[in-house]
């Protein structure tokens, strides 16, 4: 099955964005967010899915397991902004979510996110992913989703990425604008890829703090096993292998889970010229990130 690609990449306001994800601008940004919606931000591939299983079992896995049987994460956590041709929009399947509180995904940069979600102070799941493994998980996903532009061979992505030309634009800049955000947006819980996979445990017991949500000793135990990279790659429901744009014989949507993969993928030269790059544009930061573990 050949992957045909729709969409182009085009600058929107300062950041590379395809139509995909900006076609009902408008309607996005009028999206009327409620005080007890959690919005889980991050860029793409940074373990968005992960954490959107997480809460979903942490807040549903017990009242309602037939949803969870049933009815794709993608559906259940859905994505405000996406727009695909004949499917419901991102901002209408959340319109319409039956859950409290509704969990609701994006990968916008932080000045993109409609208002209403600050204004009603909706608490807020921001997910990190080192620059170099995310990079590798974006190339891959952008291979296999025919919703995304081509990517072209690796070393053409890689240039790409670092020049932010890849749809959400430069990870960089969305990474450290959402790091910032919480200096002025206290509402902000912020969780890294690594830490999730060093101890997945601590890390919802973290989350869980943030949410103040107290699982039992025993439900805590059956989240963290559900959520575990090998049990997430075999479940239907959550591996999105129901979705009609994803080519999995390319790459499947859940590849590998660790941390690290980018020395697989990365030459000695495009490493030393990454972190050149990345010294230069993460200089001011104080966002600190892990490639090994």
């Amino acid at each position: 099955m050949e992957v045909i690609r729709q969409h182009t990449l085009f600058d929107f306001h300062g950041v590379s964005m395809s139509q995909c994800f900006t076609n009902n601008w408008d309607e996005i940004q009028n999206f009327k967010a409620r005080p007890d919606d959690i919005l889980i931000a991050t860029y793409p591939k940074a373990g968005t899915t992960w954490v959107c299983y997480i809460l979903d079992l942490l807040y549903f896995g017990q009242t309602s397991p037939e949803r969870q049987a049933s009815i794709p994460i993608d559906q259940r956590v859905p994505c405000l902004e996406i727009n695909k041709p004949s499917l419901p929009t991102g901002k209408d399947l959340a319109d319409q979510l039956p859950t409290t509180p509704r969990l609701i995904k994006t990968h916008l940069p932080f000045q993109f996110v409609p208002k209403s979600f600050w204004e009603q102070n909706v608490r807020i799941v921001n997910v990190f992913r080192n620059a170099k493994d995310n990079a590798v998980s974006y190339y891959n996903f952008c291979r296999m989703n025919s919703s995304m532009p081509e990517p072209g061979d690796w070393s053409t992505f890689l240039q790409n990425f670092m020049e932010g030309k890849v749809v959400y634009g430069s990870w960089h800049d969305h990474v450290n604008g959402w790091w910032e955000k919480k200096q002025t947006y206290p509402k902000i819980h912020h969780m890294f890829y690594e830490d999730l996979i060093q101890d997945t445990g601590r890390e919802i017991d973290r989350l869980c703090s943030f949410l103040g949500l107290s699982p039992s000793a025993e439900e805590k135990e059956r989240v963290t096993s559900e959520v575990q990279f090998d049990n997430m790659k075999q479940n239907k429901m959550v591996n999105y292998s129901t979705s009609q744009s994803m080519n999995h014989k390319v790459s499947p949507f859940m590849r590998k889970g660790k941390v690290g993969d980018w020395k697989n993928h990365f030459t000695v030269a495009q490493d030393e010229k990454f972190d050149e790059d990345y010294k230069q544009k993460m200089k001011t930061s104080t966002l600190q990130f892990r490639s090994e573990v």
